[in-house]
């Protein structure tokens, strides 16, 4: 049997075995029955992404009081993607802000749309899931900084690089997850058998040198509840 454990933010990746779902529902999707008897030949763990999307507006929000428009880059091309969009503006319907939207389709549309983002005036962006995103990280990272723009991403790995703050799913935690199914599938047990798991481990992370880079004073109620503060 041939193995295939993808981590793959945004996207469902499967062949044979145990897999990862992406950051979407893999039962509405259609690949699994259930997550407790996925049943069929694929297991793995999937990722909470759109139900963090008003948690990242909040935290924005709260960084960047004074911001009235939030812009927002996505990769509608997936079914997460158009998820986070619909939320996004959803949530931001409540607190009352403008949403500025840009899709992206291939890494040569990020320059573009940071420079609609400066038209539109927005405070901050909001980068959503897609593996599009995660394999350009150095290019998005890049064009944030240069054009002062604040931003929240989904995955710590973007505040290690120097983005300003993610929120989302500790991915390492699902990762220890992932190679103990292939380890329990490599010794005989039926991808049927183990649950789809979830990560659930939720964490904030802010980079406090690309802060103050910005001209941003943290807040200190920011601070208290980071997971993780990078200096």
């Amino acid at each position: 049997m041939q193995l295939h454990l993808s981590f793959c933010s945004g996207q469902t990746s499967f062949r044979n075995g145990c897999s990862e779902f992406g950051d979407s529902d893999p039962v509405r999707l259609g690949l699994v029955a259930s997550l407790n008897r996925p049943g069929g030949n694929i297991t793995g763990v999937t990722f909470l992404t759109t139900e963090l999307v008003a948690k990242r507006l909040e935290l924005l929000h709260e960084l960047i009081p004074q911001a009235k428009t939030i812009a927002y880059l996505g990769d509608v091309r997936i079914v997460v993607g158009q998820e986070m969009l619909r939320d996004t503006f959803a949530a931001a319907t409540v607190t009352g802000l403008q949403i500025a939207v840009v899709e992206a389709r291939s890494e040569r549309d990020f320059e573009p749309a940071f420079g609609t983002f400066v038209e539109r005036q927005a405070g901050a962006v909001i980068v959503g899931a897609s593996q599009l995103f995660d394999s350009n990280r150095d290019q998005l990272l890049a064009l944030a900084a240069r054009h002062k723009m604040p931003a929240i991403y989904q995955a710590r790995e973007y505040v290690l690089d120097g983005g300003l703050m993610s929120y989302g799913a500790n991915q390492v935690d699902a990762f220890r997850v992932g190679g103990l199914y292939v380890g329990q599938i490599l010794k005989g047990e039926k991808p049927a058998n183990l649950p789809v798991q979830q990560a659930t481990k939720i964490e904030l992370a802010i980079n406090l040198r690309t802060a103050k880079a910005l001209g941003l004073e943290v807040p200190l109620s920011l601070m208290i509840r980071a997971d993780e503060l990078m200096e």
